[in-house]
């Protein structure tokens, strides 16, 4: 169910979520957080709001998606409810701020925030310098970015490193969580080495390769390359190399070791909102991605 709501109010909004429950037998009740998209402009909005009500089935949530509308002209709220169906799990409200109004989005947010749950905030495209001195930023425990997206995303994902604090984790960060398991579990099977030299490469605008050798980087002692090129991870011990590489748009990468058969293994390209729903499992600081930012300047790029 779609219901729109022109030049309204939150009290007005607010009513009418509270007649839908009564009347289609919607609840809040299971609701584990509030899911706030910083969405923006309106290029994007419809996948920001498919990635979060996918993610929401595993998350039950209030969606809140805050975008900005005209900028000229009077202050208005327009709004959309959508509930059920296509929403899932989760209720939807799509806030379209106009005018001065738009300068204000924590003053919006704020009524609609489920009582004793947690927040979480989620910016799809280009986020603010520093996500926890902004005003929305600051209602979360959570702040999520996606440097993917950004106009420059590695000169982004090194503002986030500057502007880090407890809290901070991004989308690029949950989609090389598979690589980094395969990584281990090959550097854990026997002969044991230590690791002499590592190499990674992939696009240049793919700032998942970047903290890839971040984390790299920081939990290995010797020198991480970051090269643009073909998507691989190449680890050299005293007497082996251990090479992960899949295409760019492949799903299936190939795991091959010094005199070892080489492996093939499922590896697509998560979506945003699969990385989305493995960051709503977590409310916590994540150490290990602090460290893979904290990482980055060790990194030499080739």
């Amino acid at each position: 169910m779609r219901l729109q709501l022109r030049n309204t109010s939150a009290v007005d909004v607010s009513k009418k979520l509270v007649e839908l429950r009564r009347t289609g037998g919607i609840v809040t009740q299971g609701r584990v957080l509030t899911l706030i998209v910083c969405a923006g402009e309106a290029r994007g909005i419809e996948a920001a709001i498919s990635a979060a009500t996918d993610a929401a089935r595993e998350h039950p949530c209030r969606v809140i998606v805050v975008g900005r509308g005209r900028a000229e002209g009077p202050s208005r709220l327009d709004a959309e409810i959508r509930v059920g169906g296509e929403a899932g799990a989760s209720e939807v409200l799509i806030l379209a701020l106009h005018g001065e109004l738009a300068e204000h989005q924590e003053s919006v947010v704020v009524p609609f925030l489920l009582p004793d749950t947690p927040v979480v905030a989620w910016w799809p495209s280009q986020a603010p310098p520093v996500p926890a001195h902004d005003p929305v930023g600051r209602l979360a425990v959570r702040r999520l970015t996606d440097t993917t997206n950004a106009l420059d995303p590695r000169a982004d994902l090194f503002s986030r490193l500057s502007g880090y604090t407890p809290g901070d984790t991004d989308l690029a960060w949950a989609r090389i969580t598979y690589w980094r398991a395969l990584l281990v579990s090959a550097l854990e099977q026997p002969p044991h080495e230590q690791v002499v030299s590592a190499h990674v490469s992939g696009l240049q605008t793919e700032p998942a390769v970047d903290l890839l050798a971040g984390w790299l980087a920081s939990r290995i002692d010797c020198p991480v390359q970051r090269a643009t090129g073909d998507l691989h991870v190449e680890l050299r011990t005293t007497t082996q190399t251990i090479v992960l590489g899949r295409p760019q748009e492949g799903r299936v990468a190939t795991l091959e070791r010094t005199d070892k058969p080489a492996s093939l293994i499922t590896l697509a390209r998560r979506d945003s909102s699969e990385c989305l729903a493995e960051e709503l499992r977590r409310l916590d600081p994540d150490v290990i991605y602090e460290a893979a930012l904290s990482a980055l300047p060790k990194v030499e790029y080739v």
